[in-house]
């Protein structure tokens, strides 16, 4: 197929790129002017030049597709402070509601967020005792981000249910990997601090997610009719910053003084059964694939 992808010179877009072509997809990305290229050249038949809010670009971004990925978000406005609504709400919302409508008939796989979540009813407990939260749990987001996702998903939902077209939502966690540019990737943060002052104390934890499930999650999609009108959880596991630093710490053969109170599990936990069986991803590297991540992560940073 013929695949269109937004924000394809990202950090997400590129290794979807990348599956994509693995798996013998045509791969038309959008980039801007000043994004760089070189690491996804070779996944990518054509780029296309502008932004995700500029109408004027679509029509060669949509041209020979049958599908659409969208991945992109400027999170200029996101990082302002305050926030920038209005902007926000013109490059983000309502650029993405019309990338939507404009593309149709075209299947659109949407990277939405699990922070569409937030506040959880309660649910069944699995056997460690946490809320088991599927995907038809009503989306009670805390941020704009997550709002905004939420928001898209509700048009997503109209599409398909409304005219029948295949349309649907990948809600990945906190995403980690190797970035095109290391520095910016989870945990080289950790890895600096525990190099400059050998301790580490920073609370909490989060869930994870491996970038190459993500894109293979898109590639599961793609042409995929059982995707339509559904969301999909993508949530490996749960790691405390602490674990972050002490597989940081084992992989820099160093013995770090790192901070453990937090609680070691969450409240709650997210079903990925869907993910599993109608995609095709494992989701199950745990903490071990964080580890290997870090390892990979200091061979790629400078000393």
């Amino acid at each position: 197929m013929k695949v269109a992808v937004t924000g394809v010179s990202g950090f997400i877009g590129s290794a979807i790129a990348r599956r994509l072509s693995a798996a013998g997809h045509r791969v038309t990305g959008l980039v801007r002017q000043t994004s760089r290229r070189d690491h996804v050249e070779a996944f990518v038949d054509r780029f296309v030049v502008g932004s995700h809010d500029d109408g004027s670009c679509w029509p060669a971004l949509l041209e020979g597709a049958e599908c659409v990925v969208h991945n992109s978000i400027d999170w200029a406005p996101l990082r302002a402070r305050p926030v920038d609504l209005a902007s926000h709400l013109r490059t983000n919302l309502d650029a993405s509601i019309r990338l939507l409508h404009t593309s149709a008939p075209r299947q659109f796989v949407f990277i939405s967020t699990i922070a569409v979540h937030h506040d959880m009813l309660p649910r069944p407990k699995d056997h460690a005792g946490r809320s088991v939260v599927t995907e038809d749990h009503p989306l009670r987001p805390n941020s704009v981000y997550g709002a905004h996702k939420a928001a898209v998903e509700a048009f997503l939902w109209a599409e398909h249910f409304g005219s029948g077209r295949n349309t649907c939502a990948l809600r990945p966690c906190g995403v980690y990997g190797v970035e095109p540019n290391p520095a910016d990737s989870h945990g080289a943060d950790i890895i600096a601090e525990l190099r400059k002052t050998g301790r580490y104390s920073k609370p909490g934890g989060g869930k994870w997610v491996h970038v190459e499930d993500v894109a293979a999650a898109v590639a599961g999609a793609v042409g995929n009719d059982r995707v339509a009108g559904r969301p999909f959880n993508l949530v490996d596991c749960y790691a405390r910053y602490a674990d972050w630093a002490s597989f940081a710490a084992e992989q820099l053969g160093v013995r770090a003084d790192i901070d453990t109170s937090s609680p070691e599990h969450p409240l709650n936990t997210f079903d990925t059964a869907a993910a599993r069986d109608i995609l095709g991803v494992g989701l199950d590297r745990g903490h071990e694939g964080i580890r290997r991540h870090l390892g990979e992560l200091i061979r790629s940073l400078p000393a």
